[in-house]
Order: structure tokens, then C-alpha cells, then sequence
């Protein structure tokens, strides 16, 4: 299998991809098993001078692989602390974070220790945080444990807490020393979490790259098979995409805004449903075929495209029904959209497969539409 690549290099199943951000520059290491051997990993992100590693998880994820990664850490050297939280969006708070200032404070957590964030996208968004924000920044490393998380919230150093008006408004970029991916942990996740991150998975191609979203198309009962070939290239090449993208605008001041791709829409159906009732990629899947919808009324989207993009999200299953929500609550909702500039909301939409753009013009009228129609 040849791979394209930017800033990786690949040998068998293992991927090693490089986010060059000068002195904050790390690797994202992509190797079955890589999470029985992590210790080693750490050690060579952090150096011989750190003593401590922190494990922040839930308990689903440490019951499965949270002592492979603890004796792993321990036989790098490593004195290791386990701290867990609950898990869901509900957890992304405040008050999650306070349990675990209070937690490194407690067992005199020092600025040289580092954190180790194991679990999914808001274990990893949680870590990232507390990291960035006690002592003023300590260290921590990714070890993503859902798809979702592994191409895409655990590479490019941005962390949150979310507020009951609205999703990731409070946090910080606070880039991680490394990315270390397992795939092998992604058959212990529930279906339906797979199928979650295999949404965002499709953005990277909507947004950057129509040859990714052709073969997402025509390889697509491999990678829902979990077929090791197919998912190493799969993860590899979105966590590319991440690192050229998050390279160019590390402050999302610019073309980082792409990443967002179905997610205005989509951060508004968590925040209507009080993070309760969708998966955060199926949230973005029903955003993304409302954005296009939208692309398409402005005229900047062929229908032909349209419907490509519609059919490349429902190839992975039939997402949960929202025809019962109000769209006045969900419009509303955008409004408090961390991308707002000028009191405008701003969308991405796509102008064909593999290209977007940004635009803040978009009409209530149209938009009011396509949420009826995405409804429907």
C-alpha cells in the first residue's frame, strides 16, 4: 500500500506523523499495540528529568486499558497517579476541573510532572485544560482512545470546558508533547461510538482532500470492518491534514476555521439537547449536510455535490432522528458559536468535495431552511 504523505513516514502498521511547530513541535505515533509500550514513548516526549505522570480517564476506558498503560508508564521510570472523571459532554465542565486542580494540588503535583490524558475526545479536551491551566502550564501527552479523538480533537492543542450557553467557550491552546494512537483499542468501542468518529473522518475529505473522500467512499466496508491496513492509512491521513492545517493557523485566526465543518450547526444541536442525545460526530454529520444544504441555496455548491456529500455521511448508518427539536432553539443556539466575529456567525460551507469556505453572510431565511430541511 503506497501512502500519501506531508509530514509523516510509515513502516508496516506503524505511522509517525510530525506537527512542526517549531519549539512545540511533536509527533503523533500510530502503532497497534503502541499503548503496552507507552512508557517508552513518554520517556522519550518528556525527557529523563520527569518523574510523574498523571493518568486522567473514566472508568470505562482504565477498566480496559488503563493498567497496561500504568505498568507500561512505571516500567519507563515513571511514578503514576490515576485521576478519573465521568464521562460525556456533561463532564466537560468546570466543576470536572476544580475535582481535578484539587486532585494535583492534593499530591503536590510539580510543573516538571506531566498529565496523560487516556480516553475520548472530552477526557482529552479535560486534560488538556486542567494541563494548561494549573501552575500555568504543565506538560501532557494524548493517548486517544476513540476514533473521533485519534484524528482529530487530540491533535492541535486546542482544550475547553464547555458552558451551559454554549460548547468550548472557556479554555486555552495548549499544544500536548505527544500523540500516541492504538488502533487496536477502537474495537472495544461501542458501535455507535465508532461509527461517530467515522463522521468526522468524511469532514477531513469535505474540507481538504477529494481524494481522501474517494477513498473513504470505495473503501468504506473496510474501514466499518476495522480492517488494519485501511484504518492505519485512515488515521495517518486525517491526522495529516490536522497537522498542515493546525501548522498554517495554530490560533485558528484563519484557515484552521475549515476544521469546523459542520460544526456550527452541530454545536447547536448539543447545546439544544443538553449534550444528552448525540454524539458529538453525529452531531457534526447532521451539521454537515445542513451546511450543505446552505452552500447549496447560495449558490456556491452543485447539487450533484450536495448529494455526494449527504451520501457519504449516511453510508455509515442511519444517524438518531432530531425531527422532534425546534429549529427557532437550534438557530438561536449558533448565535453563541465560538466563531462569532461582529455579532455574524460564521459559516463553513462547501463549494465542492475537497474545498470549503468561510462565509458570515448567510441569510436567515436560507439558513432557517436548511434547518427545517435537516429536521425533516
Amino acid at each position: 500500500m503506497k501512502q500519501r504523505e506531508k509530514h509523516g513516514k510509515t513502516h508496516g502498521m506503524k505511522s509517525v506523523v510530525r506537527v512542526p511547530l517549531g519549539e512545540r513541535a511533536y509527533d503523533i505515533t500510530i502503532a497497534e499495540g503502541a499503548l503496552g509500550r507507552i512508557g517508552s514513548l513518554v520517556r522519550a516526549a518528556l525527557g529523563d528529568a520527569a518523574r510523574r505522570v498523571a493518568i486522567f480517564s473514566n472508568a470505562r476506558v482504565y477498566s480496559l486499558c488503563g493498567h497496561t498503560t500504568a505498568s507500561s508508564l512505571r516500567a519507563a521510570g515513571f511514578g503514576v497517579d490515576e485521576h478519573l472523571m465521568g464521562d460525556g459532554e456533561r463532564a466537560k465542565s468546570l466543576r470536572t476541573a476544580e475535582r481535578a486542580w484539587s486532585y494535583l494540588i492534593e499530591r503536590r503535583f510539580e510543573r516538571g510532572d506531566a498529565i496523560l490524558a487516556l480516553g475520548g475526545g472530552v477526557v482529552g479536551d479535560m486534560a488538556g485544560f486542567v494541563a494548561a491551566t494549573y501552575q500555568r502550564g504543565v506538560p501532557y501527552i494524548q493517548a486517544p482512545t476513540t476514533l473521533l479523538a485519534q484524528i482529530d480533537s487530540s491533535v492541535g492543542g486546542k482544550t475547553a470546558v464547555n458552558h451551559s450557553l454554549g460548547k468550548n467557550l472557556i479554555g486555552a491552546f495548549h499544544q500536548p508533547r505527544a500523540v500516541i494512537i492504538d488502533p487496536l483499542i477502537l474495537h472495544c468501542l461501542p458501535a455507535r461510538e465508532f461509527r461517530a468518529g467515522l463522521y468526522e473522518a468524511v469532514k477531513y475529505g469535505i474540507i481538504r482532500d477529494a481524494e481522501l473522500a474517494g477513498w473513504i467512499d470505495r473503501e468504506h466496508e473496510a474501514i466499518a470492518a476495522m480492517e488494519p491496513a485501511a484504518m492505519t492509512r485512515l488515521i495517518a491521513r486525517c491526522c495529516e491534514i490536522k497537522a498542515e492545517v493546525v501548522t498554517a493557523d495554530e490560533r485558528e485566526s484563519g484557515l484552521r476555521q475549515i476544521l469546523n465543518y459542520g460544526h456550527t450547526v452541530g454545536h447547536a444541536l448539543e447545546a439544544v439537547t443538553h449534550y444528552r442525545r448525540l454524539k458529538h460526530g453525529e452531531a457534526v454529520a447532521y451539521g454537515m449536510k445542513c451546511a450543505a444544504r446552505i452552500a447549496e441555496a447560495l449558490g456556491i455548491l452543485n447539487e450533484e455535490d450536495r448529494r455526494k456529500i449527504a451520501r457519504s455521511v449516511d453510508m455509515f448508518g442511519v444517524l438518531p432522528k432530531i425531527n422532534d427539536l425546534d429549529p427557532g432553539a437550534i438557530i438561536a443556539a449558533t448565535a453563541y458559536d465560538k466563531k462569532v466575529s461582529r455579532g455574524k456567525v460564521k459559516f463553513i460551507l462547501p463549494t465542492q468535495v475537497g474545498s470549503v469556505i468561510t462565509r458570515d453572510d448567510v441569510p436567515m431565511k436560507v439558513l432557517r431552511g436548511a434547518v427545517r430541511e435537516m429536521l425533516r
